[in-house]
């Protein structure tokens, strides 16, 4: 078993494990109970009522958070012609093709996230191998296929959060950093969870948002409660 540093024993004992926290009061906690020196991300996690094993259930997709993640991401866009320079235009940090695969094919991965037209897919499909395991692969499910690469490069870099649920039928995400506060966090961990409520399978039966937690990136988890936190989206809604 990992041995937790005195901190985070500390913090861990601000928090009830028993308790199912509101959302405003769960990440006051949140933040209460940083300790790095770093500017902490938020990372939330949401248990849902699906079976992944199943297609229909299978949650995947995106969303660009209010306020987005404070990360920097280094986007790379597979195109010619034209969407080239649209895609450097609207801030990608590398754009191109043939050129970029053999790059990427001699070991080069200094990127976070990729953009294809759907004319190059034949060719990024050549490292598919080398993209597919570090979830590098354009996807056109979460959108990164496509000819409109200047949006799309503008929401990456915007703050633009990809997921998925995981086997254990649990999505992971970071939704800011703890530099953001407490408003500015509150808009995007509703935002993320009305994200999943969307996406619900019709054939999901049950509970459908069955647990959510709360963490900054040291700190200990925060349970939060997910009727209340359906609730308050609802109304606002």
């Amino acid at each position: 078993m990992t041995k937790r540093g005195k901190n985070y024993r500390q913090n861990l004992a601000q928090v009830d494990a028993e308790k199912m926290y509101g959302v405003d009061e769960g990440l006051e906690l949140a933040l209460k109970t940083k300790y790095a020196k770093f500017d902490e991300s938020l990372d939330i996690a949401v248990r849902l009522g699906v079976d992944p094993r199943h297609a229909d259930q299978m949650i995947r997709s995106s969303i660009v958070l209010p306020n987005g993640t404070g990360k920097t991401e280094r986007v790379l866009v597979f195109a010619k012609g034209e969407k080239v320079q649209e895609a450097l235009d609207a801030g990608a940090d590398y754009a191109g093709g043939d050129e970029l695969v053999e790059k990427i094919q001699g070991g080069w991965l200094e990127f976070d996230k990729t953009i294809a037209t759907p004319d190059m897919m034949g060719t990024v499909g050549k490292i598919g191998r080398v993209l597919g395991p570090r979830n590098l692969m354009p996807n056109a499910k979460l959108g990164t296929v496509t000819f409109d690469v200047g949006r799309v490069v503008a929401e990456v870099k915007g703050g633009k959060v990809d997921f998925k649920v995981d086997k254990s039928g649990i999505v992971h995400a970071m939704v800011g950093r703890a530099s953001f506060g407490a408003e500015k966090l509150r808009q995007n961990v509703y935002a993320f969870i009305d994200r999943l409520i969307q996406l619900k399978p019709s054939s999901s039966k049950g509970v459908y948002l069955k647990g959510i937690s709360l963490s900054t990136t040291m700190g200990p988890g925060i349970k939060i409660d997910p009727v209340e936190a359906r609730a308050v989206i609802k109304t606002a809604g």
